[in-house]
């Protein structure tokens, strides 16, 4: 029953890449028997509970492949019934072109941008490494589970994968086992013209264990395939890459060539790969009743493993009560009532946005155990440490300290954020990571999952703009704001001061959604009437008696010139009104009456202020409006300096209202 359990994951791959006339069989032909020897014989897992702490992950990063994944759902009892392989790739389906994180039961995460998979898998490993060291004891390994992925040629010439497996190798991520498709063939041919390094010798120099099994010699060797899983699982210094040698399109006419990795065999090919593999069943999708016999043996056992697991718990609860209340909390995504924590809108002094952030963070890190994150090698910069104190321990993340709440990234943004990806995803965690706001370009791809996902992953990003100053254009973000801005479901938080940056961190901790903090550099003014008004997005921050003449609308930094401006244009007698609008996104959110209350629409003389690319603003500036952006890359210069160089002063806000309001009158 095995060689056709194998060949059903083949044939119902090909069967509905073929009808949807779109996809890539050429992996799910391949890596067929990886994924049954996985599924069948190792991967734990109880199909009626699919959310089970402590089941084992399994991560198709080659997402392209994602009809492999569907197959061995479906066959596995997940849920995915004939209809759904029949409607793969079409509207509102359970089997969409990449795996979908929430929209079909079993995937763990979304997949498709080449090695962010792999990234996900090594952040899973460390979520239950931390969770592992934290709350087991002797007698009761109560998290207890691997991650699996399965790569391609594609993910690992990726750099976000060596990245990534880097970071893995330094911190001996044990229970992390990686399946490499090799199979030689990417869209353009062979992949001898451009991948040529000896991929074993490079993971091997990663501190990774190595293992090889060759599929092309004897394409189905299941054997072999659970001798390496074995002996990889035994390993629990390193992670483990095994090197599987396959032929793209196995058992079709196109195998071993690139024309079967993203288009239909066609008509004819399919049905000479069933003849090839011997497939007997006429109808589309049919497989025979034996092998949905046979796949349903794991699930049966998965179901038992829970059952023993819930026992277990029962035990530990029993004898370690305040663990496994904790435990409880954090798999819940338990919190305190922020707002009420002492302190923690007592900003008094001037002080940078992200210093103000470590104070916020070190507050909730004391009463939220489950917040771990980190930095890519700027903690002493993005102030992201974790400090401890007489009463809380934090600790550094690695191999000697698995329960320590700081991860060191490394030099590695682009895998620190998918990294942050996997521990969120993992469950149990709530999880941020920090750069400067300029790096978030190398970040983007998995800034866009996590809101593809939407998962709370909170993005500490410092030095937010010209303000950074001396480091000159390579290191001051102008159009990093937008982009952020541009992703559906991201959250953009640019304070103006440390009340605002309070509510920021609310705003992100209770959300569902993925939040960029984005914070100052320099020293920044505190405003008495900040604060809880920033959890709209917008809010009156100084106001005037009656309709205001001009309304002065900015973020961040730029809020201290409003405010200023204001000052000199009620000396003119005039009536001026400061918004500050620390996140646009959520201020959207709010219903219409009190965005007209904010942002009268009766008042057309407007002046929007922000040290970045001015086109988040027009849609508030209004057509009578003007605008103080900056539309050139900065310069190397002290801050102060470049503000008065690119007009974010009193005196240009003043001379930009005085020429709206003239706007208007005429």
């Amino acid at each position: 029953m095995q060689q056709t359990t194998i060949n059903a994951i083949r044939i119902l791959s090909a069967e509905a890449i073929q009808k949807a006339n779109s996809g890539h069989p050429g992996l799910p032909l391949g890596s067929a028997p990886i994924g049954y020897a996985l599924f069948q014989n190792f991967l734990k897992f109880n199909n009626l509970d699919v959310k089970w702490d402590n089941r084992d992950r399994f991560i198709l990063s080659a997402g392209h492949g994602s009809m492999l994944n569907y197959s061995l759902l479906y066959l596995y009892g997940f849920g995915l019934t004939k209809d759904d392989l029949a409607r793969f790739r079409q509207l509102g389906s359970k089997t969409p072109g990449h795996p979908e994180y929430g929209q079909t039961l079993g995937v763990e995460t979304t997949t498709g941008p080449l090695g962010q998979g792999i990234a996900n898998a090594v952040g899973m490993a460390v979520a239950e490494a931390h969770l592992a060291a934290k709350f087991n004891r002797k007698g009761f390994p109560i998290v207890d589970h691997y991650t699996y992925a399965i790569c391609g040629d594609g993910c690992l010439e990726e750099g976000i994968s060596y990245e990534a497996c880097s970071f893995a190798g330094a911190n001996n991520l044990g229970k992390l086992i990686v399946f490499y498709d090799d199979n030689d063939i990417t869209i353009e041919g062979n992949t001898d013209i451009t991948f040529k390094e000896d991929v074993a010798k490079r993971f091997e120099a990663q501190n990774w264990q190595v293992l090889k099994v060759d599929l092309v010699k004897k394409p189905d060797d299941v054997k072999s395939l659970c001798a390496a899983i074995k002996k990889a699982r035994k390993n629990k210094k390193k992670p483990t890459l095994i090197i599987c040698k396959t032929h793209i399109g196995y058992g079709s006419p196109l195998e071993g060539s690139e024309k079967c990795h993203g288009a239909p065999l066609g008509e004819d090919n399919v049905q000479k790969t069933k003849e090839t593999l011997g497939w007997t069943c006429k109808e589309p999708f049919e497989v025979p009743w034996e092998v949905l016999k046979h796949t349903s043996t794991p699930g049966a056992k998965g179901a038992k493993l829970e059952q023993d697991w819930k026992n277990l718990f029962a035990k530990y609860e029993h004898q370690y009560p305040e663990l496994a209340k904790e435990y409880k909390a954090a798999m819940s995504g338990e919190l305190p009532d922020l707002e009420q924590i002492e302190g923690m809108f007592d900003f008094e002094k001037p002080s940078a946005t992200r210093q103000s952030s470590s104070v916020i963070l070190n507050k909730i890190a004391a009463l939220v155990p489950s917040l771990v994150g980190g930095s890519a090698d700027l903690a002493p910069s993005n102030l992201t440490q974790m400090k401890d104190t007489d009463t809380v321990t934090y600790g550094d993340f690695s191999p000697a300290n698995y329960a320590g709440r700081n991860i060191h990234y490394g030099i590695r943004e682009h895998a620190m954020a998918a990294i942050a990806n996997g521990i969120q995803l993992h469950g149990g965690l709530r999880c941020f990571c920090s750069t400067f706001f300029i790096f978030t370009d190398y970040c983007k791809n998995a800034m866009r999952l996590s809101a593809l996902m939407n998962i709370p992953v909170l993005y500490i990003l410092t030095h937010d703009s010209i303000g950074v100053g001396e480091d000159g254009p390579t290191h001051q973000p102008v159009e990093q704001l937008i982009a952020l801005r541009s992703i559906p479901n991201m959250k953009v938080y640019r304070p103006a001061d440390g009340k605002e940056t309070a509510a920021a961190w609310i705003s992100a901790m209770t959300g569902t959604a993925p939040t960029a903090l984005v914070l100052s550099r320099q020293t920044l003014p505190q405003y008495a009437k900040s604060g809880l008004g920033a959890l709209k997005g917008g809010y009156i921050l100084e106001d005037c008696k009656g309709r205001p003449d001009i309304i002065l609308i900015a973020s961040g930094s730029e809020v201290e010139q409003c405010i200023g401006a204001k000052a000199e244009l009620h000396k003119e007698g005039l009536k001026v009104r400061v918004v500050s609008m620390p996140c646009m996104e959520v201020f959207e959110q709010q219903d219409a009456k009190y965005k007209e209350s904010v942002l009268p629409s009766s008042v057309k003389a407007r002046v929007c202020v922000e040290a970045a690319s001015p086109y988040s603003w027009y849609k508030y500036a209004g057509e009578n409006g003007e605008i103080i952006a900056m539309d050139t890359f900065g310069t190397s210069a002290p801050g102060p300096v470049l503000f008065d160089k690119y007009g974010f002063t009193v005196k240009n806000i003043v001379e930009k209202a005085k020429k709206s309001l003239d706007r208007v009158e005429d």
